[in-house]
Parts: C-alpha cells; structure tokens; sequence
C-alpha cells in the first residue's frame, strides 16, 4: 500500500509521531524534506507504532490514511525490538515512558546508509544515536492548536 521502497542504500528518513502529523499538516518543511527523501530514492518510512501514538481525534482518518500511504510503514520486527531493549538498558531508562521512541531510534539504526528521524525529541534522539542518525526537529504542536480543517469526525 506504501510508496515502494528505495533502495536501503540510499538511507531512511523516519517520521516519529510529530514528524508524521507535520506530515498531515502539510507542514512545508516536512513535505519539502519528503519530496527531496523520495526524489533521491530514500525510503521514506514510520513505524507502525508511530501510527497509533500520531492518531488523534482532531485528524480525518481519510486524511490520516491518504498521507500515510505515501510511505512504507515499518513493522517492529525481533530485531528491532532487541535493540530497543538494548538502547534502554544502556540509557538505564524504563520502556513505560520511552517505548515508541527507543523503537524508533531502534528502527533507524536497523537501516544502512545515511539516517534522519524527523522529531520532536532531537535531544532523545541524539543521546540515543548519537552521530549514527541526524535527528531533524519539529515543534511540537498542541492538540488544541491543531489545523481547524481537522476537526472533523473519522
């Protein structure tokens, strides 16, 4: 269903949750990073997991779905779940409060070649990566300052 995929060779960019709703938003500076990904064959991607914690009520789930399904949705694999545990373990943190961002920095890392996540959590992202993944910022944006084109029922 998601934009075929790039070659790995080319590098990932991933959307954590505030990457993705950036997305929906048609946040320019998103979509623009996207378009440039795509253009050079990257693989454009989110974790499954991020489409659970990026739903709200304020997004039309057409909208919601018409934008994921222009990128290839990541499944958490064994190995991917390890590594998370392991980015825990080292970062002596509980998966309680972290889960979905370990398992996307996890993901990241599971790709060769250059890595972005598109987050919110640049310094999380950074502390758990380091120089392997470039962590690219978004503002965090408050559910009551969503798009007002949004509030509509699924």
């Amino acid at each position: 269903m998601g934009r075929a995929q790039g070659r790995l060779s080319q590098g990932i960019v991933l959307l954590d949750s505030e990457g993705l709703n950036k997305f929906i938003d048609n946040d320019p500076r998103v979509v623009g990073l996207i378009r440039t990904a795509q253009s050079k064959d990257a693989l454009v991607a989110v974790s499954n997991l991020t489409l659970i914690e990026a739903w709200h009520s304020k997004v039309r789930m057409d909208r919601f779905r018409r934008h994921v399904s222009r990128l290839e949705v990541l499944p958490v694999t064994e190995g991917i779940t390890w590594r998370a545990i392991d980015l825990l373990r080292n970062a002596n943190l509980h998966g309680h409060k972290y889960a979905i961002d370990f398992v996307v920095a996890a993901t990241a890392l599971d790709h060769a070649g250059p890595r972005i996540v598109v987050t919110s959590d640049v310094d999380d992202i950074n502390k758990l990566c380091g120089d392997r993944v470039r962590a690219v910022g978004v503002r965090a944006v408050e559910s009551s300052q969503a798009s007002p084109r949004d509030h509509v029922t699924r």
